[in-house]
């Protein structure tokens, strides 16, 4: 009686390690395959980053961050460029408290309203780029700036256009 009950124990755990056994080797397999699939997202998600980088590259291309001949001219001037650039943004933002017509702007605006610069890029040390608006017309404008060693700002309009309206 006792040689079968051990017996019946080994034959229980013998079982239960083979239950066992298989149970994991499932398991093992549905992770592997979930961890295949997210390696194939992460290479498909490396990809997306290279080539936004590459885009990045290319549209980064007008532009005095990543232009040293332009950071070369400011600072043999004795300016910072980091400083530099908010300071030049700053004195831009400032022509729109301008009362009346805008200075940089050579379009009126509608109803009362007033044209005003939002959004600046740098292109390099002597040209920037700027979009305008009123709230229902708006535009672009290309401004040479000039930096005087008092740390003054001038600007002179380039070009402008303004879009159709639909």
């Amino acid at each position: 009686m006792k040689k079968r009950i051990f017996m019946y124990l080994f034959v229980f755990a013998v079982l239960l390690i083979i239950f066992q056994y298989v149970n994991a080797k499932h398991i093992f397999e549905d992770l592997n395959k979930q961890n295949q699939g997210f390696r194939a997202q992460v290479e498909k998600y490396k990809d997306s980053v290279v080539g936004l980088h590459h885009k990045l590259q290319d549209y980064s291309g007008f532009s005095l961050e990543q232009n040293e001949d332009a950071i070369t001219y400011f600072e043999s001037d004795g300016f910072e460029v980091v400083e530099l650039m908010p300071y030049i943004k700053d004195k831009l933002y400032e022509t729109n408290n301008v009362k009346g017509e805008h200075p940089i702007v050579p379009y009126t605006s509608s109803a009362g309203r007033q044209m005003r610069i939002n959004n600046v890029k740098f292109l390099n040390h002597k040209w920037l780029i700027a979009n305008f608006s009123d709230g229902e017309f708006w535009g672009e404008v290309l401004v040479k700036y000039f930096v005087n060693t008092d740390k003054s700002v001038d600007f002179e309009l380039s070009e402008a256009f303004l879009y159709p309206v639909n």
